[in-house]
This record gives structure tokens, sequence and C-alpha cells, in this order.
């Protein structure tokens, strides 16, 4: 029964940071009653969730396994495996955001072109994070019970710091046209599509403003990573290439949309990329 509830809990932890990061991903503002419930609830849930995980990693224990071994296997009974995602996903943004701060980006290498997408939602972003720190002080200044008070600043805090590394991932993991032509798709930490130089048919430049979330599959085939409410370029496939959604949930796109700052460059950089690839063909 234990166990149960124990992913029940941890369903619901999904649930509310799922439609904390889709509302901020969106540039939705959240009400600070809204995300201090989440927050809370957050907390209150994972609790749990420890003890029922102490509890499985003795029983394995007794059972005569390993610490690591024991651990893995009360995480795979408990924790669904889109918890498990949804946390690798933080911890990427957290990641990322110390790779901000050092200036340096991550999976850009040499001869490759950084493909920059975080133009429309970077004035949201900052704007965002502007109330969060407000609304932090404010309620630091407005709240007299100590318990509260402290309980509530390291929530508020921690959201700042969310905000941010969500940011800083988009700014850190762009999109990448390696020198032969590959192409790789990112939002942050949340999505990673690599598509190899001969599946790319070509790609040109088209500005649509598609509804709905930051990665959404359309019904004609189409894959969408949209930023700002915005997607700039096109790339057509020589055979459909399949992706996981940030969540697990697997599709095959046959073409992507996606948005670039500059998507001139990146037609311009797939272009040469498929050029070299001819050239190399030939000369075989």
């Amino acid at each position: 029964m234990s166990v149960r509830v124990g992913r029940w809990a941890v369903g619901g932890a999904v649930v509310a940071e799922v439609v904390l990061v889709g509302c901020l991903s969106a540039g939705v503002r959240v009400p600070a009653v809204v995300v201090l419930g989440a927050r809370v609830s957050a907390v209150v849930m994972l609790g749990f969730e420890a003890v029922v995980l102490g509890r499985l990693l003795r029983a394995g224990r007794r059972a005569g396994l390993g610490w690591r071994e024991a651990l893995a296997a009360a995480l795979r009974t408990v924790v669904p495996e889109r918890a498990r995602r949804l946390a690798a996903h933080e911890v990427r943004a957290l990641h990322s955001l110390g790779l901000w701060l050092r200036g340096r980006r991550h999976g850009v290498p040499a001869g490759a072109v950084a493909v920059a997408y975080t133009g429309p939602q970077t004035a949201m972003m900052y704007g965002l994070l502007f109330v969060s720190v407000v609304e932090t002080v404010m309620l630091a200044l407005l709240i007299p019970w100590p318990l509260v008070h402290g309980i509530l600043l390291v929530l508020d805090v921690y959201g700042v710091v969310f905000v941010l590394a969500l940011h800083a991932s988009c700014v850190t993991r762009p999109h990448v046209v390696d020198a032969d032509g590959a192409l790789r798709l990112r939002y942050g930490g949340l999505f990673d599509l690599r598509i190899p130089a001969d599946a790319v048919a070509g790609a040109r430049v088209e500005r649509r403003f598609p509804e709905g979330g930051p990665v959404r599959a359309g019904a004609d085939g189409v894959l969408e990573l949209v930023v700002g409410g915005q997607t700039t370029v096109r790339v057509e496939l020589t055979a459909p290439v399949e992706f996981v959604r940030p969540l697990g949930k697997r599709g095959q796109a046959r073409a992507v949309r996606f948005h670039a700052d500059d998507p001139g460059a990146v037609v311009a950089a797939l272009g040469r990329g498929r050029g070299r690839g001819r050239g190399r063909e030939d000369a075989g």
C-alpha cells in the first residue's frame, strides 16, 4: 500500500512540476499562491517518498543486494519513468546555470555552428525573474512568523533560481549544425533530437506562429519546437526520424519546424554541409 501511495505522490509532484515548467516556458505569469502551493505539496510528497524509498532500500539490503543495486531497485519500484526524466531535466537545468556563469556551452564541437534560439523569450524570462525577485522580497518583509518566513524564503529563492536555470539551459544548449550537415535540435534540457546529415533533404526559412507548448507533434507528422510562440525554419527529411518528448512519449516526424534567431544562417550552414557530403561521395 505504501508503495502505491508513494507512486501517487511522485505522480502528483510530476504533474505540478510539468504545469509550472509549461507556464514558465509559455510566458504565463503563475500567481504566487499557486507556486507556493505547488512547492509545498512537492516537498510534502517527496518527504513521504523518501520514507517509502528508505523502507525499500532496507528491504533490498536484507535481501543481499549492494547499496547501489538496492537503491536502483527501490527507485524503479516507486519512481515512475516520467518522474525520473523530469528530475534529470531539472538537474541539467541547474548544471546549465553553472555553464552559463562560466560562459561555456554544452555539446558544440569544433567546426560546428551553434544556433541560438532564445531571442523571443529572453525579455519574457527576465520579466518573470524580476517579478519573482520582487515577490520574494515583499513576502520576506510582510510575513512575521519565523518558521513560515524561513520556509517561504527557501521556496521563493529556489523558484528564482529555477527560472534563471531554465533560461540558462536554453542559452547554453543551442541547436547545432555539424560540419557534415548533421543537425541537433534542443530546447534547454527538456528536448534533444539528433538528425543525421543523410536524413536532411532540405531546409528553408519559414516563419509560423503555432499554438501550444514548446515541443509539439502535429497530426501532419511535423514536429515543432516553438519558442516565444514562433518557428522560423522548416527542415524536410528523407525519412521519418524518431524523437522522444520531454516525459518519454515517442513519436516520428517527417519534417521539423523550429525557431532560430538567425534562420538564414541555419539554412546556409545546412546547405554547406550537404554540399560537402555530396563532394565526398563524388570523390569516392
